[in-house]
């Protein structure tokens, strides 16, 4: 998720670094929130990370306030704020986590409209310390919902990412008890860093 204080701005600076503009997403009701999409799946058996994509995410200046990331609201440049892990089974996933005595807010239902009319349906689950933003929300999409990456801007995929901590070896037990196949890199602050290629071009994010 590259969050932004503006999605104007948010989407020209994606597209100044991949040549991939992103197609806008529509708004988050009640959440204060807008987005854009660029996918980071190519047509290729290859692909490292299929069903990924990139959210740009920024106040909608039409709702009250984006209280879910009131962060993006300062940003000066546009950053990474945080990701997300798909799962099949969050419900049963939710009851892994109890019995593990993991805490964690949802499953929580959620939806926005497409400019096209459509609306897309998801639920998501948060947990309560997410190691100050290393560790991922866990999102379901539903049945009847096309994932993001499938109709999305093509061309960028994601050749890289990485969460940087100063403890790897402690952060792995937690990945590995959430089932998270994420590469994890020692580093005096903690950090979560990203690179997507377009062609010739490649950008860097961090948070």
């Amino acid at each position: 998720m590259l969050g932004c204080s503006d999605l104007e701005r948010g989407i020209a600076f994606v597209e100044e670094h991949t040549g991939v503009r992103a197609a806008f997403g529509g708004v988050h009701p009640g959440r204060g929130t807008q987005n854009a999409l660029i996918s980071l799946c190519e047509s290729n058996p290859q692909e490292l990370h299929p069903g990924c994509y990139l959210e740009i995410i920024a106040p909608d200046p039409k709702q009250s306030g984006a209280e879910q990331y009131s962060v993006i609201t300062k940003l000066k440049e546009p950053r990474l704020i945080g990701w997300a892990a798909h799962r099949d089974d969050l419900d049963q996933f939710a009851e892994r986590l109890r019995q593990a005595g993991i805490e964690f807010e949802g499953p929580q239902p959620g939806s926005r409209q497409r400019p096209d009319g459509k609306i897309l349906h998801w639920k998501a689950l948060r947990l309560k310390d997410d190691h100050r933003g290393l560790l991922p929300f866990f999102i379901q999409w539903s049945i009847d919902t096309a994932h993001p990456s499938v109709d999305a801007p093509l061309g960028c995929h994601l050749q890289s990412f990485e969460v940087l901590t100063r403890d790897p070896n402690a952060l792995a037990k937690i990945t590995d008890q959430l089932d998270l196949g994420v590469d994890i890199s020692r580093f005096a602050e903690p950090q979560i860093r990203a690179v997507i290629v377009c062609g010739g071009k490649e950008l860097k994010l961090t948070s």
